[in-house]
């Protein structure tokens, strides 16, 4: 446990920086440390609230949370996160699908945003692709930002610390849905009291989230944002890959 406080504190910090709550790579370390498959999503939902509260904090108060822009792209995907988080999945299937769509994610960060024609997305296909990202942060056990905020910069829907801003409100909003749904999946099992005894988690992406979230604000650039989001998310994205195609 020590190592993985250690480890949670460390992806707190640098997914906070971005304005994610990094519970793709809490799933990830949770995976690796052979922890009950069961018990990952619900831990690892738990530190993205943590972790992104207090990024939303930090955001409205420097003026980059534009509530009247981010709410349209909110409404459909939480309830279709909470759905997904309903859905019983076999850990192969888990790790499957949480991979393959990091990994996409994880080559949309790289691609050279201002040398590409601007990508026009109409407000009604947008919602309605940010509520098929919501289903699969549902199933995945994730926000869903880290789908999202790749599309968002395509589309140059705003700078990369407003993305980040909205990134921040779209995690906390689904993975509270997505964590609901889990509830409700796994009510009646001794399970949710396991992972309570996961506590110490959360107090160390609490405060690595706290400096990470200072850290990018005031020091790193939006192509810096990008890159090092890029990096994180290809990374786990092949370990979980990895993990689904060779499950012992």
């Amino acid at each position: 446990m020590p190592i993985l406080i250690l480890l949670f504190a460390l992806v707190a910090l640098i997914y906070a920086s971005v304005g994610f709550g990094g519970g793709s790579t809490y799933t990830a370390l949770l995976a690796l440390s052979d922890v009950d498959y069961r018990l990952i999503p619900i831990v690892s939902l738990l530190c993205n609230l943590v972790v992104v509260t207090g990024g939303i904090v930090r955001y409205t108060r420097a003026g980059q949370l534009d509530l009247r822009a981010c709410l349209p792209l909110v409404i459909l995907s939480a309830p279709m996160s909470f759905l997904g988080g309903m859905v019983t999945l076999s850990q192969a299937a888990f790790f499957g699908i949480l991979g393959g769509a990091l990994f996409l994610s994880s080559a949309a960060l790289f691609l050279p945003i201002d040398r590409l024609p601007r990508f026009k997305l109409k407000t009604v296909p947008l919602i309605g692709l940010s509520a098929l990202i919501g289903l699969l942060a549902g199933l995945s056990g994730i926000g869903g930002g880290i789908f999202f905020a790749p599309i968002l910069h395509l589309i140059r829907w705003a700078d990369a610390r407003r993305i980040a801003a909205f990134s921040s409100l779209y995690i906390l909003i689904n993975s509270a849905a997505g964590l609901a749904g889990q509830f409700w999946k796994q009510a009646g099992t001794p399970i949710w009291t396991e992972a309570l005894s996961y506590w110490p988690l959360l107090l160390a992406v609490l405060i690595g989230g706290q400096i990470g979230g200072m850290i990018g604000l005031k020091l790193l650039s939006p192509r810096y944002l990008r890159w090092i989001t890029g990096i994180l998310v290809g990374y786990v994205a092949l370990r979980l890959i990895w993990r689904a195609v060779n499950p012992n």
